[in-house]
C-alpha cells in the first residue's frame, strides 16, 4: 500500500513532486504552491508556524514531512511528536545537506533510485563557474534591517558556483542582520532582492536604490539591483536550480559592466 504523505514545507512538497510521488500527497501546508497542478484540491493544514496538528492527524498520514530550517518550526515538530505521528524534519544548511535531504525523503518514500537520479540531475545543472575575480553579490532576505546569508547557507554555495562572491562568505553564520552602514562598507557589486514571505510582484527594488546610506554603493550606482523570487533561493530543494540560473545571469550582467575589484 502506498504511504499517505503530508508535507508541511514548500521545499518538501517540491521534492516529493520532483520524485514523481505527487500522488502520495494527501495534504500540504498553506504556502506550498508548486507544481500548482499537482496540488490542486489538496487539503491545506495551515501556514508555516501555525500548522493545525489536528488537521494533520485527521488526514491519517503514514509520514509527515516537516522542516527545521526556519526558527520556530521546532514547535511544529513537537506537536507531531505529541500526536504520535511519524515524521521527517530535514534541517539542511549547505547545498550538500540539501542533497542529503532529498536522499532521505526518497528513501522514506521507497524511491531511493529516483532520489539519486534527481540529485545527479541537479549536480549536472549546477555547473561550477567559480572564479577568483568574482563580483560581490549581496542577497537580501529582508530589507529593514537587511538580512543576508553567511557561509553556512546553501545560498552561499549557489553564489560561489554561479561565479559570485558572498560578502558574508567568511562568516560562519547562516544569516545575520546588517546595518545600512555595514552594507555600505561591504560595497557589493550587485544586490539581489529576495524577500522572504513576500509575493515577488510586491518586491520593491526602488527601496534599495533610494536608500540614502547606499548612494555610494557600487550596486546602487550602477543600477545592479535585481529581484529573484525567494522560492528560487529560499527553498532547499530542486527549485534551487532556477535560483542558480538567475544568479548566473546576474553575474554575467555585472561582469559586462563592472570595473575590476581592487
Amino acid at each position: 500500500m502506498s504511504p499517505r504523505v503530508v508535507s508541511l514545507a514548500c521545499s518538501n512538497t517540491e521534492i516529493v513532486c520532483a520524485l514523481g510521488c505527487a500522488d502520495l500527497l494527501v495534504g500540504v501546508d498553506s504556502h506550498s504552491d508548486r507544481p500548482a497542478e499537482a496540488l490542486a484540491g489538496l487539503p491545506r493544514v495551515g501556514p508555516d508556524l501555525q500548522i493545525d496538528i489536528a488537521a494533520v492527524c485527521a488526514l491519517q498520514p503514514d509520514l509527515v514531512l516537516a522542516s527545521l530550517t526556519v526558527p520556530g518550526h521546532e514547535r511544529v515538530v513537537a506537536g507531531l511528536e505529541a500526536a504520535g505521528l511519524r515524521y521527517l524534519a530535514p534541517q539542511p544548511v549547505s547545498l550538500e545537506d540539501v542533497y542529503a535531504s532529498i536522499r532521505e525523503i526518497a528513501h522514506a518514500l521507497g524511491v531511493a533510485e529516483r532520489g539519486e537520479a534527481l540529485i545527479h540531475k541537479m549536480r549536472a545543472e549546477l555547473v561550477d563557474c567559480s572564479a577568483e575575480a568574482a563580483p560581490s553579490v549581496l542577497v537580501q532576505w529582508w530589507n529593514r534591517p537587511t538580512i543576508a546569508p553567511g557561509r553556512r547557507s546553501w545560498v552561499h554555495d549557489l553564489l560561489v558556483l554561479a561565479g559570485a562572491r558572498n560578502p558574508l562568505g567568511e562568516e560562519e553564520v547562516r544569516s545575520r542582520p546588517l546595518s545600512d552602514e555595514e552594507v555600505a562598507a561591504l560595497d557589493p557589486d550587485a544586490i539581489v532582492v529576495s524577500w522572504c514571505g513576500v509575493d515577488p510582484r510586491k518586491y520593491r527594488p526602488e527601496v534599495v536604490r533610494r536608500n540614502p546610506a547606499w548612494q555610494g554603493v557600487r550596486a546602487v550606482q550602477r543600477g545592479a539591483v535585481f529581484c529573484v523570487p525567494e522560492a528560487y533561493l529560499g527553498r532547499p530543494g530542486p527549485g534551487l536550480v532556477a535560483g542558480y540560473r538567475a544568479l548566473r545571469e546576474i553575474v554575467e550582467v555585472v561582469r559586462a559592466d563592472r570595473q575590476p575589484v581592487t
